[in-house]
């Protein structure tokens, strides 16, 4: 037990988990542990500046804050209220019609985001107070928005594959195709759970509109319909990458807010551009903190101990990989996904080249659990921000959150089952 205390390993992992039991910031819980132990068993805390920038002095890295901003700029400019609108229009009254549609507003707005609670942001100011007019239960209603959220870090461009690309050394294009087909089918799971919930409670729309509402509103929403058009096609054609995407994005969006919708000004540009650089920050301090602690967790041996400590319990894959999606789905519950991934991806990256997995279909693996991290409580950043919106309390909208969540982690079962879900896009474009 003594021996145990003196090990610099063991305190890494005390000195981080013990401030997050006092509500401390993630970022700040990294970068507190990671100072101490290297300042009290003298590992050179000169390195620790240089470390700190060299984690996101990255060029992959820069697609983050160029997806945020072009995220931010579509929401600003109308983008997301012109899309909502037509899906509206195309459910009309159907059984479910308004909660269906939520989910594919949302798995839709993925491919332009990125980040699950600026999804539930741009959309949830909208989407929650329609559905609740419509006669949907309000705490149902942000439930669905909060959950369907999650897809935004699925379905490509996702700023946690971008993460995950970085820490793993793959192609965050490959990434991107693999996220396609088990986005798609995380989106199916949640239809059909939003569909049986609402015919159980008699919920529907409103009247679908005539013939020639659905074209003027088809026709308003072509130019921001065409945006993921251009971000991803633009990338699997080869023309660009992620990075340079993200940049098109910007000057796509600023375009159709200035000349096509003319609903930029100088005051929604302030806005924006105050947002952007509050969510970077944001974002960008956990990736540098979590780099330091990634990097301390190597030298300290954490990270061959824990990996040596997994593959020595069984020599079954099945196993294994039961045992990392439940600690990865349980870490989604204190922590946010980019944290996850540079504190764990370090230990896990023995554990799957020991077992042959393919890294491509973990990153889709981890990433879905990360989806359902967003919405389990006690953190759940998708469900705060879903609060915060409709003005109810977080625990309100988690009871009818329950299903929807099991909805999502059965479709995690699948692309757990069946890596040939996220391989097969990837593989059939020769990116594999």
């Amino acid at each position: 037990m003594t021996s145990l205390f003196k090990d610099p390993a063991f305190w890494t992992v005390v000195l981080f988990l013990a401030p997050l039991l006092f509500r401390v910031p993630i970022a700040v819980a990294l970068g507190m542990s990671t100072i101490f132990v290297v300042w009290h068993w003298d590992m050179g805390y000169q390195m620790l500046s240089y470390s700190f920038f060299a984690g996101i002095a990255k060029f992959p890295l820069l697609a983050i804050p160029f997806f945020i901003l072009a995220g931010v700029i579509m929401e600003k400019v109308g983008i997301a209220e012109r899309i909502i609108r037509l899906i509206k229009q195309l459910v009309g009254d159907m059984t479910g019609g308004l909660a269906i549609a939520t989910v594919i507003v949302a798995a839709f707005w993925g491919a332009v985001s990125g980040s699950g609670p600026a999804t539930v942001a741009a959309l949830g100011l909208i989407l929650i107070p329609g559905m609740s007019n419509a006669g949907y239960d309000k705490a149902f209603a942000a439930a669905t928005v909060s959950v369907a959220s999650g897809l935004a870090i699925i379905i490509p461009p996702s700023i946690s594959f971008i993460v995950y690309g970085d820490i793993m050394q793959q192609s965050v294009g490959a990434l991107f195709a693999a996220g396609v087909f088990p986005g798609i089918l995380v989106a199916g799971f949640l239809c059909v759970a939003v569909y049986i919930i609402s015919r159980k409670h008699g919920y529907r729309g409103e009247p679908r509109g005539s013939r020639k509402e659905v074209l003027a509103a088809l026709k308003d929403a072509f130019w921001g319909i065409f945006t993921p058009v251009i971000i991803l096609g633009g990338i699997y054609a080869g023309i660009f990458t992620p990075t340079e995407a993200a940049a098109v994005a910007i000057f796509y969006g600023l375009f159709v807010g200035m000349f096509i919708y003319r609903s930029m000004s100088f005051k929604i540009l302030y806005e924006i551009l105050k947002e952007t650089v509050v969510g970077t920050a944001v974002v960008m301090f956990v990736v540098a903190c979590a780099g330091l602690y990634s990097w301390l967790g190597a030298t300290v041996g954490l990270i061959d101990k824990v990996a040596g400590g997994l593959t020595s319990i069984s020599s079954s894959p099945v196993v294994i990989l039961l045992m990392i999606n439940i600690i990865l789905l349980f870490a989604g519950m204190l922590l946010d996904a980019n944290s996850i991934f540079y504190v764990f991806l370090p230990i896990l990256a023995p554990v799957i080249a020991h077992f042959g997995w393919n890294p491509i279909w973990f990153g889709i693996m981890a990433t879905t659990n990360m989806a359902i991290g967003q919405v389990t409580p006690p953190v759940a950043v998708n469900l705060f921000v879903g609060a915060r919106i409709s003005g109810i309390s977080m625990e309100r909208i988690a009871r009818p959150a329950i299903p929807l969540i099991i909805a999502a982690m059965a479709a995690l079962v699948f692309i757990t089952a069946f890596p040939e879900i996220a391989l097969f896009l990837p593989r059939l474009m020769g990116m594999l």
